[in-house]
């Protein structure tokens, strides 16, 4: 019997020689780098490394001073491909939440579905009510976000990113700005997303969820991937000195 030969699918995120400068600054070089359908990748390394500008590269929200950026195999660097569409694929969470504080939560989940997604408000709403509750916030659907918890803030800004069904999620620190206390339920609702098959690019400096979470640990420093592999390797077990190091001063703070 005849078979026939299936291409596997293109990668959800696919880095081809990424450069970024800013003046005579090099901040990425020549980076090659992928994210699979459904994998979670936790990118680490110090202050100034270049993994927030990666990030931010993926989507471009920072536009790449070379090399190519492929969402689904679709080359967004091309100047003829719409990047308003591709980015209704990818989710992105940030450091600080950046809510818009003269709207209830429900307006802050509401606002870019109606305006840039045209959905109706009843679609809209039924939506927010659908993410929030993914987030553990069912009962704040009318509240204002100076009566949030920072905590709280946050897992808006995932339910906000989550409203627009995207494909894949990216993360830019997204503990950083919060009280110790308040990093676990963050991080609980981003491993619920892991569990549910969510790709994920994840940047932080959450050792504990990196190694319990992550599918790939990718390690930066001075804008170049160091190394990269199973988070019981990279942080378990690193093989580059520079590695190390760094895991050595995050473990002894």
């Amino acid at each position: 019997m005849n078979t026939t030969a299936t291409d596997p699918p293109p990668a959800a995120i696919e880095l081809r020689g990424l450069a970024k400068s800013f003046g005579e600054l090099e901040v990425l070089r020549s980076i090659d780098f992928s994210v699979q359908q459904g994998e979670v990748v936790c990118v680490i390394g110090p202050s100034g490394s270049g993994k927030s500008t990666v990030l931010r590269c993926v989507n471009r929200l920072e536009e790449p001073s070379g090399g190519q950026v492929l969402i689904d195999g679709i080359d967004i660097t091309d100047p003829d491909c719409d990047i308003d569409e591709i980015r209704t694929r990818i989710g992105m969470v940030f450091q600080q939440f950046n809510l818009f504080p003269h709207l209830d939560v429900a307006g802050n989940l509401t606002i870019a579905q109606r305006r840039v997604l045209r959905r109706s408000r009843a679609e809209a709403m039924e939506t927010a009510e659908r993410v929030l509750g993914r987030v553990g916030l069912a009962d704040k659907l009318h509240a204002s976000p100076s009566q949030l918890s920072g905590g709280q803030q946050q897992r808006v800004a995932i339910a906000r990113a989550l409203a627009s069904d995207p494909e894949m999620m990216l993360f830019d620190e997204p503990t950083s700005a919060l009280d110790p206390e308040l990093v676990g339920e963050v991080l609980d609702v981003m491993r619920s997303l892991s569990d549910d098959g969510m790709t994920m690019m994840v940047v932080t400096h959450e050792m504990g969820f990196a190694r319990r979470v992550a599918d790939r640990v990718v390690f930066m420093d001075g804008g170049v991937i160091v190394e990269q592999g199973p988070p019981d390797q990279v942080i378990g077990d690193p093989q580059h000195e520079r590695t190390r190091r760094f895991l050595e001063q995050v473990f002894d703070r």
